[in-house]
């Protein structure tokens, strides 16, 4: 049997590496049947944002049922590496693209359209049978007026002949009919200029249109044809003989008076209302820095193209105001979710972690006090929403801030896609923050995935995009915590994922650093704690599954002590205990040997940390 012996100073935690994973499972990032955290807005990769990294493969275990678990290597994407959001470190077009977007933000502001409303539908075409009738009566209405014209002329030929013939008219009644006619006339040319108010320049030309205006106005007159054609000659020639001089008068006049109405509504004119003003997470559109921050979110979303990011705001402007998400951060919806979703700790990188628990719905009376109506799944959607507009507040907005975070999704009893209320809440959730939350996710790592996921996956990978592949990573339930390991310091993470961090009052917090080490099946691993002065020597300790043995002892450095047995060598059962708290005080220098024998057949991971406090009676 090899033995390890393992001393603190020399037992540095292994660097956690990055996961690189090959393209499989974007922007849309489709969960499991549950809450789905902020998923991403469907987009295509940037040559400069996906490296591409070799040799290195995620190890996934596929769980079948009635059949002994057993591990497999799925592919994963290319790990993905956040872009800047410092302007002056993006390249050229990415830096147009946000000016551009910036632009049409502030004329938009400017118009007061963000909270305009939309634009109403465009009618219906009308039906094919609502225009046969149309078609009909335009044939009839044809037909009509053709037997008009026909009748027109039949009664315009004894017109014609009685005004061939010159009837011999006396003098007098000519020149009744000529005043009568010179009185009336004037006055429908008078009313004629006024509306048409021709320039002095064009008076001419208005006279002509005038006189035969009136000319066709009299010819239709069908009582002494002769007389009144005789008439018309008169009073034409005496609209003519006005004198030039009269008419530019009253050109000019018209002329002022469309003028004057011309500057009364300049008198009027009222300035025009202060650009609107819209925040969104609480950030203006347009002020800062975290402006701009906020703004490339959107403008990632849609590969930098500026029209179809502008769009996406408007409609998450308008979203956000129909659905009333200043109030409802104030609404208090409950707190009986609080363990299906929930945010602790960050990661490496110092991204805030947020846990989905979807075997919480495996209780009955929860899932149907979440699920079970339109109104109760409405309930449901608006608390995830205000949780997530709550978490995103917290967040920093600052260029060199982190405003994303890691979504952690727990698949271990999850009900599975065959629960219809459960599933109709989660592509409702999945929409609404795939259209109006883009960009919040750094990595989405989905652990004790069963098989049946693992096949789901396959069939919707090919409709993700590869810069949403590269944020996923799955771990079947026995390298669920490994993968954890990998991206959040153990430290960090829950202990019901096989991290240290507890809740309540502890004797260690997350400020004190986690050793980690592997064990090799069938190995006896010893780790030494060194006192080097009088003092009270606390430890806390755990190994991943455990079924293993582990034991304690003082070893004083004075050859002539006395070896002290601090815990006596027991077997430590999965169920038995998450972690383990010991502690031994003592005034003698020397150092506690903790052991841990694993006679299983797979590698362990162990953890621990101590520290030393004063000594006291």
């Amino acid at each position: 049997m090899a033995e390890e012996t393992q001393k603190p100073e020399a037992a540095a935690a292994p660097a956690g590496e990055v996961v690189v994973e090959k393209p499989e499972v974007t922007e849309k990032e489709l969960p499991p049947p549950a809450p789905e955290p902020e998923p991403e807005v469907p987009e295509k990769p940037e040559a400069s944002v996906v490296e591409e990294k070799e040799g290195e493969l995620e190890a996934v275990e596929v769980e079948k049922p009635k059949i002994e678990e057993r591990e497999s290597n799925i592919t994963q994407s290319v790990s993905f590496k956040e872009e800047t959001n410092i302007v002056g470190e993006l390249p050229e077009p990415q830096k147009k693209a946000l000016e551009e977007l910036k632009q049409l933000i502030q004329e938009t502001l400017n118009k007061h359209e963000f909270t305009a409303p939309p634009p109403p539908p465009p009618p219906p075409p009308p039906a094919k049978e609502e225009e046969k009738p149309v078609a009909e009566e335009k044939k009839e209405e044809e037909e009509k007026k053709k037997e008009e014209k026909k009748e027109e002329k039949e009664e315009e030929k004894p017109v014609a002949a009685e005004t061939s013939e010159e009837p011999k008219v006396d003098t007098e009644e000519k020149a009744e009919v000529s005043e009568k006619v010179e009185i009336e006339a004037p006055a429908p040319v008078e009313v004629k200029e006024e509306e048409k108010t021709p320039p002095p320049a064009e008076a001419p030309p208005a006279e002509t249109v005038v006189e035969t205006e009136v000319v066709e106005k009299v010819t239709a007159v069908d009582d002494d044809g002769a007389k009144t054609v005789e008439a018309i000659e008169e009073s034409v020639v005496a609209v003519a003989t006005l004198p030039p001089a009269e008419k530019q008068e009253e050109v000019g006049s018209t002329s002022k008076e469309a003028e004057a109405g011309v500057e009364e509504p300049k008198e009027a004119e009222v300035p025009p209302p202060p650009p609107e003003e819209l925040s969104i997470w609480g950030i203006p559109l347009l002020a800062d820095e975290r402006s701009d921050v906020m703004l490339l979110k959107f403008l990632r979303a849609r590969d930098f193209k500026v029209k179809d990011a502008f769009n996406m705001i408007k409609n998450t402007a308008r979203w956000r105001k129909e659905f009333g998400i200043e109030s409802l951060l104030d609404e208090e919806l409950g707190n009986e979710l609080e363990r299906v979703v929930f945010m602790h700790g960050f990661d490496k990188e110092g991204h805030p972690v947020c846990y989905n628990v979807y075997g919480e719905f495996q209780n009955k009376e929860l899932y149907q006090n979440t699920f079970a109506d339109e109104e109760k799944r409405s309930k449901f959607l608006r608390w995830r929403i205000q949780f997530l507009e709550k978490s995103i507040r917290k967040l920093d907005f600052s260029p060199s801030g982190i405003c994303t975070m890691v979504q952690v999704n727990d698949l271990k009893n999850s009900p599975g896609p065959g629960k219809k209320e459960l599933r109709q809440a989660t592509n409702q959730a999945l929409n609404l923050l795939q259209d109006n939350y883009p960009e919040f996710v750094a990595k989405q790592v989905f652990i004790n995935v069963p098989w049946w996921y693992l096949a789901f996956n396959r069939m919707i990978s090919p409709f993700l995009t590869q810069r949403t592949k590269s944020k996923f990573v799955f771990a079947g339930p026995s390298k669920s915590a490994e993968t954890l390991f990998r991206y959040i310091a153990p430290e960090q993470v829950p202990v019901q994922y096989g991290g240290l961090s507890r809740e309540g009052e502890q004797e260690f917090t997350v400020a004190d650093a986690v050793t980690e080490f592997t064990i090799k099946p069938a190995t006896k691993h010893t780790v030494e704690l060194p006192i080097t002065e009088k003092c009270h020597l606390v430890w806390e300790l755990r190994v991943v599954g455990w079924d293993v043995s582990y034991g304690a002892e003082f070893v004083p450095s004075a050859e002539d002590g006395y070896t002290v047995i601090v815990s006596k060598t027991r077997k430590v059962a999965p169920a038995d205990e998450a972690v383990i708290s010991d502690s031994f005080k003592t005034g003698e220098l020397g150092k506690v040997v903790l052991t841990i024998d694993n006679q299983t057949s797979k590698k362990k991971k162990f953890l621990y940390r101590y520290k030393t406090k004063p000594y006291s009676d």
